[in-house]
């Protein structure tokens, strides 16, 4: 039964392997709690056990986004079941998340990524190249970690760089001319060309990156140069939305940049942007100052 839930999550839906195994794993979750062993007992769900997991989430320490994330793919699997014929009724048709606050994304302060901060925190050798290439490529294009782990030398084009987002969706992002010169130099480096890889970036070792090793690097970092509570390769995402619109940039464009499918997921960072406005009200404004 989860093989082939699994195949349709591979196939149909073309979700990314990280989204494919969380919710894999919440789905398995539940049908561990339930008791569910066979499509016969998966008949027998309804909206109240559904409920009952809930509350045992919540006891067990989970806050209500992480609730609602596994709910989300409680409902992908429930409706793929409904299709399949696995059962007759959908049992999350009667079932509500906890409401959960809007949090709003952290980012870096720009004074904080001045350049004259962040040159001397590399090395000038090949992986010290590949550590601020991979800063400044975060920063300066908005991309994700998985997109940019997936870069290759053929991705880079004249002023772009092309990449493929959620589902298989390919986008272009402007790209600087000095960071598409710096690009291409490393991937003509000794040993990206001695690796036989064609990915951009590469482990110490020559091999392709994955996650944990990009996330290790960027956190290592922003440790360095902020304060922040968080410091991952997308509160860089964030930084980049945030003082794109601070800096005059509509959401519409960004939306297409950071290959939002819906314009709500990027009317998010309009509240960061408003505090910055505020501020320069304040400050221009003959009378601002006395609010």
């Amino acid at each position: 039964m989860l093989d082939k839930f699994e195949t349709y999550l591979n196939v149909e839906k073309r979700f990314s392997t990280h989204t494919l195994t969380a919710y894999l794993k919440d789905v398995e979750q539940f049908l561990e709690f339930s008791a569910v062993e066979n499509e016969t007992e998966l008949k027998e769900i309804n909206h109240q056990v559904v409920r009952s997991w809930i509350v045992h989430l919540i006891n067990e320490g989970a806050n209500n986004r992480s609730v609602n994330r596994k709910l989300s793919s409680l409902r992908t699997f429930f409706k793929w079941s409904l299709k399949e014929d696995l059962i007759s009724v959908n049992p999350m048709l009667k079932v509500k998340g906890p409401k959960q606050g809007k949090r709003l994304p952290e980012f870096v302060k720009k004074e904080e990524l001045d350049l004259d901060k962040i040159e001397p925190l590399f090395t000038n050798d090949w992986s010290g190249k590949r550590d601020r290439l991979m800063i400044e490529l975060f920063y300066q294009t908005g991309m994700r970690l998985s997109e940019l782990i997936a870069l290759k030398r053929s991705s880079i084009a004249h002023g772009a760089i092309k990449v493929l987002g959620k589902r298989n969706k390919e986008r272009m992002i402007p790209l600087p001319k000095e960071l598409e010169i710096e690009l291409i130099e490393l991937c003509e480096s000794e040993i990206n060309r001695e690796s036989g890889e064609s990915y951009i970036f590469l482990t110490d070792k020559g091999k392709k990156l994955y996650p944990k090793f990009v996330y290790r690097k960027i956190n290592y970092y922003l440790s360095v140069l902020t304060n922040l509570q968080k410091k991952s390769p997308h509160v860089l995402r964030h930084t980049f939305a945030t003082h794109m619109l601070n800096n005059g940039a509509g959401l519409e464009a960004l939306k297409e940049i950071l290959g939002h499918a819906n314009l709500s997921a990027t009317q998010v960072y309009t509240h960061n942007s408003f505090d910055e406005l505020n501020k320069i009200y304040k400050q221009a404004h003959p009378r601002g100052h006395k609010n």
